[in-house]
């Protein structure tokens, strides 16, 4: 198989806002669902390409509220997870998964080399080389990042209820996760935690280890329970609630970076 993606399909990256004033550089990895058309329905139903394992539910619109309230850059990756999940470095298993929770993923189970590459060449890298040269580009301008990226996950996984709303998460730097959980510590209506639902032992830093660590920019990765924010009010009030906590942040956290 040559090439993946036709010319009329578009970029894998859409990114709003690129000149956005405030600190806080947004991304939203798993934003779209869209196959590209060389890959049919990669052997799912029309039910399950809109399920959470083809997507991050609710966070595009979201994220896009609180890069508007911020004043945030925010870059979007357009294609489903299930193509390629651009949380995963190409070594990794789960980067074009065969089995998504308990569903599998017949359009990934004999992928060629040719046919890896494609996608590790026409997604996964134009979308990590424009992450890479905003952040080069606000550098120039003499503008520190703070590095969020922004995620949600199913309430159920595996049969299991999840007992959190939201989740900060971290590798080894836990500047501004520390910040964010301490900011939210008073909370009495939601439930967050550090590194969960997931956390570094299950491979999900990679973008974060990518762009924001080398640089040594504080960086924090935010789950939210995606039934939170399936609906426009839902997203509506945590892009609020988001971008209060966010917006009270960067001032203390650029002068730390400085120090």
């Amino acid at each position: 198989m040559g090439g993946l993606l036709r010319p009329d399909e578009g970029d894998p990256v859409i990114v709003v806002n690129e000149n956005g004033q405030s600190p806080v550089m947004l991304v939203c990895e798993h934003a779209g669902k869209v196959i590209p058309r060389a890959l049919g329905d990669m052997g799912l139903s029309p039910e399950d390409l809109t399920r959470h394992i083809a997507w991050d539910i609710g966070a595009e619109a979201m994220a896009r509220g609180l890069a508007d309230a911020l004043d945030a850059p925010l870059l979007l990756q357009r294609y489903s997870r299930l193509v390629y999940d651009c949380n995963r470095p190409p070594e990794s298993p789960d980067a074009m998964p065969k089995m998504s929770e308990t569903t599998r993923v017949p359009g990934n189970e004999k992928l060629s080399a040719e046919d890896r590459l494609a996608r590790i060449s026409e997604i996964y890298r134009p979308f990590h080389d424009r992450a890479a040269r905003l952040l080069d580009e606000r550098a120039a301008r003499g503008m520190t990042s703070l590095f969020v990226t922004i995620h949600s996950f199913t309430p159920v996984y595996k049969g299991v209820r999840r007992t959190l709303d939201l989740g900060i998460l971290h590798d080894h730097d836990a500047r501004l996760a520390d910040d964010l959980l301490a900011a939210f510590g008073g909370a009495r209506d939601i439930v967050v935690r550090r590194n969960e639902p997931y956390g570094p032992k299950d491979g999900v830093c990679h973008t974060l280890n990518l762009h924001a660590a080398p640089r040594g920019l504080p960086y924090a990765m935010l789950e939210i329970r995606n039934d939170l924010i399936a609906r426009s009010a839902g997203q509506e009030q945590w892009a609020k609630r988001l971008s209060e906590v966010l917006g009270a942040l960067p001032v203390t956290q650029a002068r730390r970076v400085a120090s």
